[in-house]
């Protein structure tokens, strides 16, 4: 059965054509709590290595795991990304990966009016500070698919 092509919302025809408010306020709580999969690519991999001064071999053995067949970082027993230290925040940011980068405008959030309510909900930086553009918001759409 071939692939069925899904139209990309027209930014001047999303609910959000306005643009929506977003600044992270590096509060944690997109890096902790429930588990979850920060999804890596290799790319991702060759720049969190090289920011912690470890190999490459290193660092996927000791920061990362297989699940769904993909590459995901691992989570500390509490559920935190292993990078997430409560005190000092994430100690990546700097190259942080894409999911990360990206977030809060994931499809999953910009679906509705309602599941962007839900991240505001969660997220004490969505809903607030610097007004991102629609242009802005389908960018970071485009990078990864969440």
């Amino acid at each position: 059965m071939p692939e069925i092509e899904r139209d990309e919302p027209k930014p001047d025809k999303a609910w959000y054509a306005g643009g929506l408010k977003f600044t992270c306020t590096q509060c944690g709580k997109c890096c902790t709590g429930d588990p979850g999969y920060v999804w890596v690519d290799d790319a991702e991999v060759t720049a969190l290595a090289a920011a912690r001064g470890e190999r490459e071999n290193e660092f996927v053995a000791l920061h990362t795991k297989m699940a769904k067949g993909r590459r995901t970082l691992r989570e500390k027993e509490n559920g935190d990304c292993v990078f997430y230290d409560r005190q000092k925040g994430c100690t990546v940011y700097r190259v942080r990966p894409r999911q990360c980068r990206t977030w809060p405008f994931w499809e999953s959030n910009l679906s509705t009016p309602e599941a962007w309510q839900q991240a505001v909900e969660i997220c004490p930086g969505s809903g607030e500070g610097q007004l991102i553009t629609v242009e802005e918001i389908t960018a970071r759409l485009k990078v990864i698919k969440m």
